[in-house]
């Protein structure tokens, strides 16, 4: 082993430079010892982003192993840059969830536009199309001074990075808590679709090869990103905004169809994103996967800034770049697609039998690193946590009436927690590619998989509040509210990703957070026989020890056969409204307790999972069977408001004549008990539904009958539909426009 070349300009490490990078002092001594001497600054700046916690997973990785993985659809399970399940017919889904928090709060719009770009990146990195995002966003309180800017700046980052590259944004959920108010999170999603039998992998492999980069040069944004995103913040916050990195949708749309077109060749052994950690993740990822070494030339990278040393280029976060091990004699070919598509290409190393990462610049050797050091031995943690004692239940009646249930519904469907989401939505383009079959809006996003009469459904879901007062229910409900969405449209749920919202983990009470949710996930997943095959943990969300709520996103797909049996939430003239399942009036942690009382206490909702799954799977098999395809379910906000989305989705109102219950009509109407569906159905197939309820012993209630231009409740003046209609679409462009 050659010692690497130490310029004399290069500044010595020292405990301060090592604290700068992020990496402990016990973790810098480790470091040492596995290379057996002391790391120049290159090599340090390479450990450190490998060991980051948003490259190796250190503190959740022991814990990531717990979620189930495994199931008859999946191809790929997490490990690569995206999850893979079989669609039948030669199709795959290709689909991962990530997030982009912290560059997003710097600087929302570049921030929230790259983390779309790399999620889409990771997807045709696997020869997918992208063929849907998705996102899932939480700000600070609308009144606090940051967050009209952030909310501007991300869904303008959102939507022009989308727009541009030709990719529809079909669904996701944006929600405010002041528990964000220093830490918003930006969580984007994509869903691809490839031939089952051409799905590429980033496992370098053999000696010899061909190590190309393509799309765009490098330069010097985003150093040090993925060592930013994972410390905590402080009020020094926006000193980092060099840490964000810039994005170029135009050149990621270049990038994806020459990729896509190299891919119908035989030419590509690996294949991997630059993403977080730019050049040294990816090579460092490819090699580890394969067992292999990797020598690389510096001076072959194309770069957009003069005198870029090693250790910037190295680290960079430059985007739209990809890295690619090619058989040997396969360059020409491979360089003529890129030229094409007037994308930079070049051969920057070869894979060796080594073991090593070898970095050459100016004819010096800067780094010489055994791989297995910088990903196998990296730090893991089983730290210490402490699990929250849940809350006791709260009875209905210890949260308190506020007079009309009608001023009630007004007041919480014109609120920031409940108002349309149109105003976002309508910044993206969700019908480009024009197999989009339902807009924003609805329970689950669905597109049409082209050129046939499938049905692909996607969904983001958690809700926080929940986790924050019980993290096993939370992180169960989560779940479970995702698989209701998809089941809502007709779609058998197939499998889950998921970004896993925390703060510092170096806190026994965060840590304990974490558990939590993961262990109720993990048991949801079992039930649903529904997998985890990809994901993304994000930590350290917190600010001068302030943490955000636990937020672990789900997203998750599901397959319809015959989109002709599906399901909207749109409510038709002269149905018969049934409610599925069991009504309490569960009040703890509900949107309604908040707007009652100015907070939320008590347990959240229980799920009972074993019943989730019972009625989901009878709900499909009703649309199966075109029984009924009017079907919401239920949560936020509760049945009343339910049944006001889908009123309001189609135009028609509902008449509700006497309430079935003994509990008060508050609890009644806005409890948010889980496991619950609305149906809106013909008189006839009400009849027929009622039988199949009562032979699988699901509990079945009429409760309303649509038509009519407004909404009414026993004892309660009619609220005309356009009053609610205007209450619920003002909020957003009433904020914007102050």
């Amino acid at each position: 082993m050659t010692e690497p070349t130490t310029d004399r300009t290069e500044p010595t490490i020292t405990p301060e430079t090592i604290a700068a990078h992020g990496v402990k002092p016990d973790e810098y001594e480790h470091l040492v010892s596995l290379l057996g001497r002391t790391p120049n600054l290159t090599e340090l700046g390479i450990f450190s982003v490998m060991w980051s916690e948003h490259c190796s997973y250190k503190s959740s990785k022991v814990w990531l192993k717990t979620l189930p993985t495994e199931g008859p659809h999946v191809i790929q399970g997490p490990g690569e840059n995206a999850g893979v399940v079989d669609l039948g017919d030669g199709l795959a889904a290709i689909f991962k969830m990530e997030s982009h928090n912290h560059p997003s709060y710097i600087e929302p719009y570049q921030g929230a536009a790259t983390g779309v770009g790399g999620i889409m990146r990771d997807i045709f990195t696997m020869g997918a199309r992208p063929v849907a995002n998705l996102n899932a966003l939480r700000f600070g309180s609308p009144h606090h001074a940051k967050t009209r800017r952030l909310i501007s700046g991300v869904v303008s980052g959102i939507g022009d990075y989308g727009n541009c590259i030709g990719v529809p944004t079909v669904g996701g959920e944006t929600n405010f808590d002041p528990r964000y108010n220093n830490n918003i999170l930006v969580n984007a999603m994509c869903v691809g679709l490839a031939p089952s039998d051409r799905i590429f992998y980033s496992a370098a492999a053999g000696s010899g090869n061909p190590v190309v980069y393509v799309g765009s040069k490098t330069g010097r944004d985003g150093i040090h990103g993925a060592t930013m995103a994972s410390a905590e913040f402080d009020d020094q916050s926006e000193e980092k905004r060099p840490t964000v990195q810039v994005g170029d949708p135009f050149t990621e749309k270049l990038l994806l169809e020459a990729c896509l077109e190299l891919m119908q060749q035989d030419t590509i052994i690996a294949i991997q994103d630059m993403g977080a950690a730019g050049l040294t993740s990816s090579s460092v990822e490819m090699a580890s996967k394969g067992g292999v070494g990797i020598r690389l030339d510096l001076d072959h990278v194309p770069q957009r800034e003069s005198g870029m040393t090693a250790y910037e280029m190295m680290l960079s976060e430059s985007q739209e770049r990809m890295l690619m091990v090619l058989r040997p004699g396969s360059e020409p070919q491979a360089e003529a697609i890129f030229r094409k598509w007037e994308l930079d290409f070049a051969v920057i190393g070869t894979t060796t039998e080594t073991g090593r990462l070898e970095i050459m610049h100016q004819g010096a050797l800067k780094a010489d690193l055994p791989i297995p050091a910088l990903a196998d031995e990296a730090p893991s943690y089983e730290r210490p946590y402490q699990l929250r004692k849940p809350p006791a239940m709260i009875a209905p009646d210890m949260v308190p009436a506020r007079g009309s249930i009608a001023d009630t519904l007004l007041e919480l469907m014109g609120s920031p927690n409940l108002c349309s989401r149109r105003w976002i939505w309508e910044q993206y383009d969700h019908m480009v590619m024009g197999d989009t079959v339902q807009r924003p809006g609805g329970d689950a996003a669905l597109i049409r998989i082209h050129g046939t009469n499938k049905g692909l459904a996607s969904t983001c879901d958690v809700t926080p509040r929940y986790c924050q007062a019980d993290p096993f229910e939370g992180g169960k409900q989560a779940i479970a509210e995702s698989w209701r969405n998809l089941t809502a449209v007709g779609a058998d749920p197939l499998a889950v990703t998921d970004c896993l919202n925390f703060g510092n983990p170096e806190r026994p009470e965060i840590m304990g957070e974490f558990v939590g949710c993961i262990q109720g996930m993990a048991q949801a997943c079992h039930a649903f026989a529904f997998p985890v095959v990809s994901g993304n943990v994000s930590l350290y969300n917190e600010t001068n020890g302030v943490a955000i709520p636990p937020t672990p996103g789900i997203g998750a797909i599901g397959l319809i056969a015959d989109l002709a049996q599906s399901a909207t939430i749109a409510l038709k003239p002269d149905q018969v409204i049934l409610k599925l399942g069991k009504t309490r009036g569960h009040l703890g942690q509900s949107l309604y307790q908040e707007l009652a009382t100015g907070s939320y206490n008590g347990a959240p909702p229980s799920v009972d999972l074993e019943q989730e799954k019972h009625i989901g799977d009878f709900v499909r098999s009703l649309i199966r069977k075109d029984l009924c395809h009017t079907v919401h379910d239920l949560s936020d906000g509760g049945l009343l408001v339910g049944l006001a989305e889908m009123a309001l989705a189609g135009g028609t109102g509902f008449t509700i004549d006497e309430l079935k219950t003994d509990l008060s009509p508050h609890a009644y109407y806005f409890g948010e008990d889980q496991g619950r569906y609305l149906l809106a159905v013909s008189a006839e197939n009400a009849n027929i539904i009622d039988e199949c309820a009562l032979a699988a012993s699901i509990e079945l209630t009429e409760i309303a009958r649509s038509g009519g231009d407004a909404i009414t409740l026993p004892h309660e003046s009619p609220l005309p539909l356009a009053a609610l209609r205007s209450a619920h679409e003002a909020w957003f462009p009433g904020y914007f426009a102050e």
